[in-house]
C-alpha cells in the first residue's frame, strides 16, 4: 500500500504543477508554444504512419504470407499495435526531448520559478551554454535510443498470446513514464550538480513509485495529440517538484504554499 501512496502522490504533481503555473500566466502560455510546434510535426508523423501501417506490417511479416489466412490477419493485427505502440512510445520521448530542446530556456525558467516559489533555490552554476547544451543532446541521444530499444522488446512482448496484449503496453507505458521522468528532472538536478544520466536514475530510484506514478499518466497524456500544450509546461514545474521530493528538499504544500 505504501507503493500505491506515492503512486498517487506521484500523480498529483502534475495537477500541483498546473495550480502553480496558473499563477503565472505568461510563463505557462510561452511554456505552451514549443508543444504547440511539436504537436502539429509528430501529429503529421503518426497520421502517416497510421495512414500506412497495413504497408510496414506487410513488410515486417513476410514469413506470414505462407500461412493459414485466420493466422496471418491474428499475427499481422498483433504486429500491428505492437508497431502502433512502440512508435507512440519512441515519439512521446522525441517528442519531449525536442521540445525541450527548442524551449530549453523556457523550461528553465519554469523550474527555477518552483524552486524559488518552494524555498532555499539552488545556487546557479557557472556553466558554459555549449557545454551544457552538448550534454544534453548526448543524454537525450541515449534515452531515445534506450526508447527504440524497449519499442522493439515489447513488440516481440506483443506476440506471445493472451499475455502479450496485456504486458506490451503496460510496459511501455511504464518504461515511457521511467524515462520521461529522467527528462523531466534534467533542469532542476543539474542546477543541484547532478549532470549524468547514472546519478539521475539513482535519485529516481529512491521514490520508483512516485515515479511512476507521476511519469506514466504525463506518458499517457502526451501520447494525445495537441493535449502535450497544456500537459507539458505542469510537467516541467511537476518534474522540479518531484526532484524536490526526492532529495527531502521543502516543497510545497496541497494549498500552492510552502511546506
Amino acid at each position: 500500500m505504501p507503493a500505491l501512496r506515492d503512486a498517487a502522490a506521484g500523480a498529483a504533481l502534475l495537477a500541483r504543477g498546473g495550480r502553480l503555473l496558473m499563477r503565472r500566466p505568461r510563463l505557462f502560455w510561452l511554456g505552451a508554444l514549443p508543444p504547440l510546434v511539436t504537436s502539429i510535426l509528430f501529429t503529421v508523423v503518426l497520421v502517416l504512419l497510421v495512414t500506412r501501417l497495413s504497408a510496414v506490417v506487410g513488410w515486417l511479416t513476410p514469413f506470414a504470407d505462407r500461412w493459414a489466412p485466420s493466422l496471418t490477419g491474428l499475427v499481422r493485427v498483433v504486429v500491428g499495435f505492437g508497431v502502433l505502440g512502440g512508435s507512440v512510445l519512441v515519439m512521446v520521448l522525441l517528442f519531449s526531448t525536442l521540445t525541450l530542446a527548442l524551449g530549453s530556456p523556457l523550461y528553465d525558467a519554469i523550474s527555477e520559478a518552483v524552486d524559488h516559489e518552494c524555498g532555499h533555490p539552488p545556487e546557479p552554476r557557472d556553466e558554459r551554454l555549449a557545454t551544457g547544451l552538448l550534454r544534453a543532446l548526448r543524454q537525450s541521444a541515449v534515452l531515445v535510443g534506450l526508447s527504440v530499444l524497449s519499442a522493439a522488446a515489447f513488440l516481440l512482448v506483443g506476440l506471445i498470446p493472451a499475455l502479450g496484449q496485456v504486458a506490451a503496453p503496460v510496459g511501455s507505458a511504464c518504461v515511457g513514464g521511467w524515462l520521461l521522468c529522467l527528462e523531466l528532472v534534467g533542469s532542476p538536478l543539474e542546477r543541484r550538480g547532478r549532470l549524468t544520466l547514472a546519478s539521475r536514475t539513482a535519485v529516481l530510484r529512491r521514490g520508483w513509485a512516485r515515479v511512476l506514478g507521476l511519469g506514466v499518466p504525463t506518458f499517457l497524456l502526451l501520447s494525445l495529440p495537441f493535449l502535450g500544450v497544456l500537459v507539458f509546461p505542469a510537467a516541467t514545474a511537476a518534474g522540479t517538484l518531484l526532484a524536490r521530493q526526492l532529495l527531502d528538499e521543502p516543497g510545497l504544500r496541497p494549498d500552492g504554499r510552502p511546506a
